[in-house]
């Protein structure tokens, strides 16, 4: 290596250390919160052309009509869309859709196709959690060579993120309630075109990060618990697990699975990364949920921007729809779609030195306002599009929060998809905070019927 490109490299790896240890920004950069950005971090102003609008605080009052649960069930009654893209006419629109919206669209040509409705930036939180994203700003700095946080509580960590680790954890500790339960259902799109109902059961979700009243210093590192039971099908009635998700680099991930047969609690520490996930029948990854979920460590995380491209979003009427109405075959069904206008933060995921991923690279793209994966571009180890994810996020005013739950995974080359954790028939509530204790694996046993 020539002396010019040594000292460029060595330059660039100082310098990527250094952002690694000191990750926060000046007072000057965060005091944009309270200016041309939103408190959570994303543009205020629209775009050019005014198809990206400005954002005035975002959704935070209860809509009239129905819901399912505290979820609104029409956000915009009467909208129209705006014009559909098709296989036919998508080149017009390449430059803002990801690889894997334009293989769908060549996939299945009839229907797959995107309703692109008025662009909505509902995305809001309490005003506690903009103090402490305001706070985190200055404060949270990424440790571990990013595979940990410190400094952080209650809000976005990196509000003006400086390279992709920060936009990811921004994303696992996005705005969430301290604790919501909802209904789920895992549906295959099976190849011949049936559907099959993998698994429908009650999920409870606690977010000890996001507990009003905690502190960084208190804060014990789990960001996310989990405890769900399956009800459905009849075999599968009574399998229960447990998660416990922390910032932990050393042991990111606690897991317990009661098994039915043999009646009993078990470890279950292959809960996570490309392990096929077993409640949906094997038909996902574990960590294709939400778009992405567990730690990062598999992959190396690289910025590439921000740019605007059609995503779905404000989906609350796709999920109030009952579920034959929805899951379709080969696609979900793209006449309940809604698609809009979004700017969003790309990342570039590729496997990491001494790691091993089935899915060795992945692009996510991450919804600026409220930080949530709205598509993810998986590829195989020849560098061919595989797996296409879109998550389906709807907004809370009960929080209030934009949050996704419900994602679908595209196999193109299985001609297959995974419906994770759908809501369409189920109900989402808003609940109390329950004691830790509720989600053990001896808890789980205790209340387990079979």
């Amino acid at each position: 290596m020539k002396k010019p490109e040594f000292v460029l490299h060595a330059f660039l790896a100082l310098s990527l250390a250094i952002n690694y240890a000191h990750a926060s920004v000046s007072d000057e950069q965060a005091n944009a919160l309270k200016s041309t950005l939103t408190p959570l971090g994303a543009e205020r102003a629209g775009n050019s052309d005014g198809s990206i609008p400005e954002w005035t605080g975002g959704l935070t009052a209860d809509v009239p009509g129905d819901k399912f649960g505290d979820v609104p069930a029409n956000l915009f009654p009467g909208e129209e869309p705006l014009f559909t893209i098709t296989a036919e006419n998508a080149d017009q629109h390449a430059d803002k859709l990801n690889e894997g919206t334009r293989a769908l669209l060549q996939q299945f040509p009839d229907s797959f196709y995107l309703k692109v409705y008025p662009s909505h930036r509902t995305a809001a939180a309490p005003q506690w959690v903009y103090d402490n994203t305001f706070t985190n700003a200055t404060q949270c700095k990424l440790t571990h060579e990013g595979l940990s946080v410190e400094g952080c509580y209650g809000g976005i960590p990196f509000p003006i993120p400086q390279n992709g680790s920060e936009v990811l954890w921004n994303f696992l500790l996005r705005v969430e309630a301290e604790s919501i339960e909802h209904g789920y259902l895992n549906i295959i799109g099976n190849s011949d075109g049936s559907r099959t109902l993998a698994s429908r059961g009650v999920e409870n979700w606690q977010y000890p990060y996001y507990y009003q009243d905690g502190n960084a210093a208190d804060w014990h590192g789990k960001y996310v618990l989990l405890r769900f039971l399956t009800n459905e099908p009849p075999f599968k009635a009574g399998e229960a697990l447990v998660t416990h998700d922390s910032i932990n680099a050393a042991s990111p991930r606690d897991a317990w699975q009661y098994l039915v047969g043999q009646r009993r609690v078990r470890r279950a520490p292959t809960v996570g990364y490309d392990t096929p996930d077993f409640v949906a029948s094997g038909a996902n990854y574990f960590d294709e949920v939400h778009g992405f979920i567990g730690h990062p460590d598999r992959y190396d995380w690289k910025l590439v921007g921000k740019k605007e491209m059609y995503i779905p979003y404000n989906l609350n009427s796709f999920h109030a729809q009952p579920r034959e109405a929805v899951y379709t075959e080969g696609v979900l069904n793209s006449e309940a779609m809604r698609w809009e206008l979004h700017r969003v933060w790309e990342v570039e995921a590729t496997l990491a030195s001494g790691k091993r991923h089935a899915v060795p690279k992945r692009r996510f793209f991450i919804d600026e306002d409220s930080w949530t994966i709205a598509l993810t571009d998986g590829y195989d180890a020849e560098d061919k599009l595989w797996r296409v994810s879109q998550a389906l996020p709807f907004a809370v005013p009960a929080i209030p929060a934009v949050v996704v739950k419900p994602v679908v995974i595209y196999n193109l080359q299985a001609n297959t998809y995974s419906m994770v954790q759908g809501l369409n028939g189920e109900n989402y509530r808003v609940v109390s905070r329950k004691s830790e204790n509720f989600f053990t694996g001896n808890a789980v046993a205790a209340g387990s019927a079979r």
